[in-house]
């Protein structure tokens, strides 16, 4: 088993055995492993912690671990703008399954870690699944590390390379709210769906062109 893990800039943590009991919340451009709940909470967390955070004009994916054990205590990631095809969301692995588990970074200092540029999409949105690139999928992962609950960190050759999130649709809400404990319903699953098509390739394009069709659904939706 993975017993540490290589970010970008050659930054290092150890896995631990300690996962963060925060349900993710996912917005629909980005999840969240985080408690703050509103702006200046979360400008609070960002100076009582370190790690890698976003910037004015940059938005690299955030890991914030706390000052006196060093030991992470939340994460915030950006969904990426391309979607992988159904053929290449197909090469997904479904193993190794991912393992609970926290991380400790090795020294207190700051970092930068890149968000990933690919979302792969299971059948049905049951997990999404968000890639450094595609060429991760030329190899087996060597670990999924479940740093919350539903929420994974990809690891091929001791790196970084993804992040995953199952069932999406129990953890959707608005930035600054938990997500509704409650089991979603199956028209808020079709809905899923049909907002990521309509956000995401192909269908994204024949929005922005004005296609009849596609702009119809986008009414649908919305209604």
């Amino acid at each position: 088993m993975t017993a540490q893990l290589t970010f970008d800039g050659e930054w290092r943590a150890a896995v631990t055995d300690d996962p963060l009991p925060i349900a993710p919340r996912f917005t629909g451009t980005s999840v969240d492993v985080v408690q703050y709940a509103d702006v200046k909470e979360r400008e609070r967390w960002l100076l009582g912690t370190f790690g890698s955070q976003d910037w004015l004009w940059d938005t690299p994916d955030v890991f914030r671990f706390d000052p006196a054990g060093r030991n992470l205590v939340g994460a915030e990631f950006q969904l990426p703008g391309e979607t992988a095809s159904a053929e290449d969301a197909a090469r997904v692995p479904v193993t190794p399954a991912a393992r609970p588990g926290g991380l400790r970074a090795d020294e207190a200092r700051d970092f930068r870690h890149e968000i990933t540029t690919v979302l792969c999409r299971a059948p049905g949105d049951t997990v999404l699944t968000c890639l450094r690139d595609l060429e991760v999928l030329d190899e087996p992962l060597e670990a999924r590390i479940g740093i919350a609950p539903d929420v994974a960190l990809l690891v091929q050759h001791g790196t970084v390379v993804g992040w995953s999130l199952t069932d999406p649709v129990r953890y959707l809400t608005t930035t600054f709210a938990d997500p509704d404990p409650g089991p979603p319903s199956p028209e808020a699953r079709r809905l899923l769906t049909e907002c990521l098509d309509l956000t995401t390739e192909p269908v994204l394009e024949d929005v922005e062109d004005g296609d009849p069709v596609a702009l119809a659904r986008l009414r649908a939706a919305d209604e």
